[in-house]
């Protein structure tokens, strides 16, 4: 297993079926605030569900096309981050992430999805990594913007979420200038 460090006390690591139970608790903690932007958040309501969500991740991690990362702050599970599409053939990803509100404000999310860019960018070779989001997700659209990314399109009611149709952001940072970005941090 792995880790890496967000800042003292928080910590990225691989979430995976065997920790279904300490992800349903969270999910318990976190769901209202995330399931208008998570999909599967409202679907993950029991130990079933919750392990069948992340089996679902790691079976795209044996496939290479997707994986779930957690974010733990002194250990206990807050948040996550994930690749929801994964594609080396194409060269293109997608990155989604959530966070309970215990753990906001300290830039976890936009540390974590830093490092998951870089993985794809500069260990995997992907040319294209995606951010989409609901306008009124602020907080999504603000890392996107701390990042980097560019918004570069609005998908006209494209997402349904409880019998309501919303739009759909589509923000993206291509491996030139993330690369050229990270020459500058250094």
């Amino acid at each position: 297993m792995f880790a890496i460090a967000l800042d003292a006390g928080a910590q990225l690591r691989p979430l995976e079926p065997w920790q279904a139970e300490e992800f349903l608790a969270h999910m318990d903690r976190a769901r209202a605030s995330v399931d208008p932007w998570i999909p599967w958040a409202g679907l993950s309501t029991d130990l079933d569900s919750a392990r069948a969500t992340l089996q679902r991740y790691a079976d795209r991690q044996a496939a290479d096309s997707g994986r779930i990362f957690g974010i733990w702050l002194d250990d206990t599970l807050v948040g996550g981050t994930m690749f929801v599409s994964f594609d080396t053939a194409s060269g293109c990803c997608e990155i989604g992430c959530w966070l309970e509100p215990a753990a906001t404000g300290r830039g976890l999310v936009t540390r974590a999805v830093r490092q998951l860019i870089d993985w794809a960018v500069f260990t995997r070779g992907m040319h294209r990594v995606e951010w989409r989001a609901r306008p009124d997700n602020t907080a999504s659209g603000n890392v996107a913007r701390r990042l980097g990314l560019h918004l570069e399109a609005v998908l006209r009611e494209s997402y349904l979420y409880r019998g309501v149709r919303h739009d759909t952001q589509v923000w993206a940072v291509l491996a030139p200038q993330w690369r050229a970005a990270a020459a500058g941090r250094r």
